[in-house]
């Protein structure tokens, strides 16, 4: 049930660690990783709730996860609209399978959380982060669109609050993360462990069946976004990986240059 970047670890008391191992490319999300995460917890929900009441989300190394793989994304920009298309695809089934996911899903964030990685931590249930800790979306500094993740970020944030991420690609650590209702637990540098495990004897006090009750409520009155809008969203991704600005963005991103559009002096 693990892959090369992924993997499980089922303890005996149901709480299940699902691991990003790509600490060399700070967690980067790779085609084969946005494909095996949802795979993984399409596993998972075959289990019963006693044998699964807890999935940790972890990103190995000093980075929780830097986003999409900007490699493949560039490569994705040149491929067929179709097959950009389906790439994008699965990237909105990512998101939809950790905020769908039956039982409660708590992340624990060191370094940063950015783009994808801000997407996989508004989709989770819970959020522990170090209080360096980043969060936010630079895709549109890059000539992309947070698109796929958009939904999950105003559902989380509403859209007053998810405005500068997604529009004005800004960043938020600690307290201001905190009270964006981004992260719900603060802890300094070193001691994500110790909370990560009073956070999870916590979430083990209440029944496991109860518990994924409550979610499917919670679901139900916030729900997630309806098939119109998530297509809605792969068009848009999909659309501004192949266009002008998009190929600018990123060729600026590798080649260490301000993109055209930005103010001159910046860098």
């Amino acid at each position: 049930m693990s892959s090369p970047h992924l993997h499980l670890h089922f303890a005996a008391d149901g709480v299940v660690r699902l691991s990003l191992r790509r600490p060399e490319a700070r967690n980067a999300l790779t085609p084969e990783m946005v494909a095996g995460i949802p795979r993984l917890l399409e596993e998972l929900r075959a289990l019963p709730p006693e044998e699964c009441r807890l999935v940790v989300l972890r990103g190995e190394g000093k980075v929780f996860c830097a986003g999409a793989d900007l490699k493949a994304m560039r490569t994705s920009g040149r491929a067929s609209e179709t097959e950009n298309r389906e790439d994008a695809r699965r990237f909105a089934t990512l998101f939809r399978s950790v905020a769908a996911f039956p039982a409660p899903v708590v992340a624990a964030v060191q370094g940063a959380a950015l783009g994808g990685g801000f997407g996989l931590a508004v989709c989770a249930d819970h959020v522990i982060a170090e209080d360096t800790a980043r969060f936010g979306t630079p895709e549109a500094r890059l000539g992309l669109v947070p698109a796929v993740i958009s939904p999950y970020v105003v559902r989380r944030l509403g859209p007053g609050r998810a405005g500068p991420f997604l529009l004005g690609g800004a960043v938020a650590r600690g307290l201001p993360a905190l009270a964006a209702g981004i992260a719900h637990e603060l802890t300094p540098v070193g001691g994500l462990e110790d909370v990560l495990g009073q956070t999870v004897e916590r979430f083990l006090g209440s029944a496991p069946r109860a518990v994924r009750q409550a979610k499917a409520l919670m679901l139900r009155e916030a729900p997630l976004p309806p098939p119109d809008i998530e297509e809605l969203t792969i068009r848009a991704i999909a659309e501004a990986r192949a266009s002008e600005e998009g190929q600018a963005g990123t060729a600026a991103f590798f080649a260490k240059v301000p993109p055209p559009w930005a103010p001159s002096g910046s860098g």
